[in-house]
This record gives structure tokens, sequence and C-alpha cells, in this order.
């Protein structure tokens, strides 16, 4: 065999070979980054005067199925209304939508419960207007479904909730998932709030809000991950209608008030009335109504997604005329299907931030590390100056991995350039 002989095609083999691996490493990298920093498919309308601009933060989807879901067909009504252009601002994230309303990136955005409470205790933000639920509140009430047999049920009848709060010790409970408003953190935070249970570890870690639960209520207790079938309130009643590990009225059901009649009602579900319950009016509800419409224990409200805006940056003439838009969708058929397309609801309800957002935060204030937990969710995104949402640190790390691999290839092709011509004979050493 003969060592040291030199093939030009071989070298220019492996110096291909490294160029594709650079190639690819450099595309894989930049495929990592989100949509928004790359132009998408979806073409949304920019202002041409920043004066008269209205700017909202919407969580957009790469494709629309029905090109009526798109937000730019919200844009484009309200900005009739309210007599201004309004540009879609892209973000990819509740949390980059709050940082976005923080830094004036844009004016209002639409966040789920948690997150506005969070926005508007942390950062100032405040509340234009809410998204409706079906039944056309801004709402709906945190709720324990029970037997109507049990002694929970019958101290509740009686008038004595408070009684009816401490039989609740040592049930099984269930839950529509480890952190939902009305299945877990209102009726645990409320419970905790007035001393009804006790946190179990350490209080400024969300862990510790399992082991509260099952040392509160029972080792049985479900807490559903996604995909089971006790999880959503869907989950949670049948957990309480199947009590498979022990009678009807040892359970007990978090959930939201039209929880029963939502499951069990006009269309039950299979499993509604195979155990212990005959009827929906087996079925009873602590924290549900009086007969006088009152509410018998308060566990709290779980707010709907409310508009948030930053009061430094949008003016109260602006959250007016926003209001009036909104008020002017929620009254004639045309724009409630807008309203319905883009943003699944049927109607938008004029409220302030302590009335939508107030009783929440008083509620699940107490769970265990519930404000490090929304924190920590905010906190992974922190923009400060970039355009397109995103942290700062991101299009700089994939421009300068692109920029590097440039380079190589450049000194490669260089290097290939100034080889001399070489020759197919063989060295002086064997």
């Amino acid at each position: 065999m003969i060592y040291g002989l030199r093939v030009p095609w071989l070298r220019g083999y492996e110096m291909n070979r490294r160029l594709i691996a650079i190639m690819l490493m450099t595309t894989l990298l930049a495929a990592t980054v989100p949509g928004c920093l790359f132009s998408s498919d979806i073409d949304y309308s920019t202002c041409s005067d920043d004066d008269n601009c209205l700017k909202i933060a919407f969580e957009v989807k790469e494709e629309y199925q029905n090109t009526d879901e798109n937000p730019q067909k919200l844009a484009d009504r309200l900005g009739e209304l309210m007599g201004q252009e309004v540009e879609i601002y892209p973000v990819n994230s509740q949390a980059a939508t709050i940082e976005a309303l923080r830094f004036g990136n844009a004016d209002i955005g639409f966040l789920d419960g948690g997150a506005a409470w969070l926005s508007w205790n942390e950062y100032g933000l405040e509340v234009a207007a809410a998204e409706q639920k079906a039944d056309g509140r801004a709402y709906y009430h945190a709720v324990a479904w029970v037997h109507k047999d049990s002694d929970m049920a019958q101290a509740s009848m009686n008038g004595d909730v408070d009684q009816a709060l401490r039989l609740m010790e040592g049930k099984i409970s269930c839950h529509t998932s480890a952190l939902g408003s009305s299945g877990m953190l209102l009726p645990m935070g409320y419970l905790i709030n007035n001393s009804y249970m006790e946190v179990v570890g350490d209080k400024d870690e969300i862990d510790s809000l399992h082991n509260t639960v099952t040392n509160h209520f029972s080792e049985d207790s479900s807490i559903p991950d996604s995909g089971t079938p006790y999880y959503r309130y869907i989950g949670s009643l049948r957990c309480l209608a199947e009590h498979a590990l022990g009678d009807a009225t040892d359970y007990i059901s978090f959930a939201k008030d039209p929880t029963v009649p939502d499951y069990c009602g006009d269309d039950p579900q299979d499993w509604c009335f195979e155990g212990d319950f005959a009827s929906t009016e087996d079925f009873y509800p602590i924290g549900g109504y009086k007969e006088n419409g009152e509410i018998n224990t308060p566990f709290g409200k779980a707010p709907s997604h409310p508009v948030m805006y930053n009061p430094d940056v949008f003016t109260a003439a602006e959250v007016q005329s926003l209001r009036d838009a909104f008020t002017t969708m929620s009254s004639n058929d045309a724009d409630l299907k807008i309203l319905d397309d883009v943003l699944s609801t049927p109607g938008m309800t004029i409220i302030d931030t302590e009335s939508h957002l107030g009783s929440y935060g008083d509620a699940i204030g107490d769970v265990p590390g519930i404000n490090a937990y929304f924190g920590d969710k905010i906190s992974k995104v922190k923009v400060t100056s970039s355009d397109d949402g995103l942290p700062l640190y991101i299009p700089i790390l994939v421009v300068g991995a692109i920029g590097v691999a440039v380079y190589i290839i450049r000194n490669r092709s260089e290097e290939t350039q100034t080889v001399p011509s070489e020759t197919t004979t063989p060295s002086s050493e064997e």
C-alpha cells in the first residue's frame, strides 16, 4: 500500500462534506427561531402614521384554516369604528404580549386570567374590556360539586356553609388540572386564605400545592395530567360521577358552575348516571346559587380573557374610543360574527380592572408559589428594545452563527483556490 498519495478529488470531497455540514447546521439553527423573526405567509397591514395608529399584540398562527379567523379582520373593523389605522403586532406567547404592552410596542393585547392578573399587579396594566362566556357573563364561579346526600351538601342546605367546608377534609377531591382556575387555584386559594387548610411545604414553591391538596383531602385525590380521563371540567365531574374508589358522598368535584348542565344536562355523557347519581338534581353545588340567586360560598370568580392596556401609553380618550367600538361590535350580527370568528367570544363586556380581576387575585394570592409561578412564566421573555417581541439574544445568536458559517465557507473557498496543482507522484516514504 502506498502512503502520502495526494488525491485532488478526495480533498475536494472532504471540503464539500464540511461545507454541507456547516450549511445544514446553520439552517437548523435558523429554523429554531420563532416565526415572527422572519416573514411569514400572512401579511398584516402596517400603519402609515404612528401618531394615529392602534397596535394590537396578538398571538397569531402561521396558517389559518378559515380566513375569517385572521385577526386582521378584527383590526380592520376596529379601525373603521375608531377612525384610525390599526396594526397587528404579532407575538408568540402571553409573556410576549405583556412585554409588548410594558414597553409600548403595542397598545392593547389579549391575556388569560392568570397572566392578566399578574400584569396588573406587577406592571400596572389595566383592563379595557373582557370577552364574554356563552351565557353572556365575563366570568364564571368556582364550584364544589358534591352528592346531595353527602354531609357537606346537607350542612350547606341547612345554611351552615362553614361546616360544609370543614367537612371537605379527608374527602377525595377531583380537580380539573394542577393549575386550573376554578378547578384548583380559586377554591384552594379560598380554603387556604380562610384557614380551612394549611400549606404543606415551601409557601414560595408551586410544587407545594400538590402536597397541600393530598394532605388536606386524600392521597387518592385526582390532580390529572393532560390527556387523562379526569382532565378538565368534564374529567373532574366524571371523577365524581364514577366515584371509583368509594361512595359518591365521599367525593368532591371542583369545577365551574355550568359544569353539570353542560355535561349531564340535555345531552348527558354516558357516565353521568351510572353510579349513585340518578339525575342532575343529585349534583349539589357548594359555591353555586341559593334560590334567590345569591352565591352561597364565595370561592371566587374566574375572569374571562380581558383586553389589557398600559395606561402610561394608551390614554383615557383612546380607552374610551376602544370601548365604544367594542360596544358597537357587541350590538349587531355582522360584528358579532367577527368577534366569534377571531376571538371565539359571543360579545365583549366593558369592565374595569378591579371589577374583573380583583376577586380573582384575592382568591389565588395565598396559593403556594403562585406569584413565583406566574412570574417565572413572564420572566422567560425579557424584551427591552426589540421590535419583533423576541428576546434580543435570539436574533443576535442566529445572525452571529450565520456570519461564522459564511466566514468559514469563504476561507475554505480561498484555501481551495491557493492550493498548488497536485500530482499523483508518490512521496519518498512508503
